[in-house]
């Protein structure tokens, strides 16, 4: 059976590049071609929020210290502990609060106590540094990609997928543990 041009493939088309070629399914290697971009992505977006929050003065952070920190910032509304685990999609609530003991502890993070419950916020210390972080952000970063409307564009319509994505994820990981 002859194939569409549209869906047809190049004879002279590179293999996909991988971390995992033993993973690579015949029904989609663009899947792994995915993850590993993922892999790499994620590990230069991690090096890039550490290095930013350190040029903006605050250094020994890990990345997930940072995405705390922003999180606990976004929208100047107390946050619960299960709230920010939630919301960025981290299982152990123990990693998250020991972020944010640590943010305590520097005193760019604050708690309080409403009732049972127990919320974050940041301090007006640790609102310089996200400002700071901000300005170095739009210096290093947003004024390096030159970003146009059709980018910016194809970057939301890659957020979208991500998020779609994700969830996939997430329920191949539920299915997997009930194996």
């Amino acid at each position: 059976m002859a194939r569409s041009k549209a869906n047809a493939k190049p004879a002279t088309q590179a293999p996909p590049i991988v971390s995992s070629a033993h993973l690579v399914s015949p029904h989609s290697a663009e899947m792994s071609e995915f993850e590993f971009g993922l892999i790499v992505a994620g590990n230069a977006f991690h090096r890039w929020v550490v290095h930013c929050m350190s040029a903006a003065g605050l250094k020994d952070l890990t990345a997930l210290d940072v995405l705390v920190l922003h999180h606990v910032s976004h929208r100047a509304r107390d946050k619960r502990l299960a709230d920010i685990a939630f919301i960025m999609n981290v299982e152990d609530t123990h990693l998250v609060n020991y972020s944010l003991k640590k943010l305590q502890s520097l005193g760019m993070v604050e708690s309080s106590k409403n009732g049972k419950e127990v919320t974050y916020a940041p301090t007006e210390t640790g609102k310089g540094y996200v400002t700071r972080y901000r300005e170095i952000r739009e210096t290093c970063l947003i004024d390096a990609l030159k970003a146009d409307d059709a980018l910016n564009h194809d970057i939301g319509q890659l957020a979208r997928l991500l998020r779609v994505l994700s969830g996939i994820y997430d329920q191949a990981a539920r299915s997997a543990a009930s194996l």
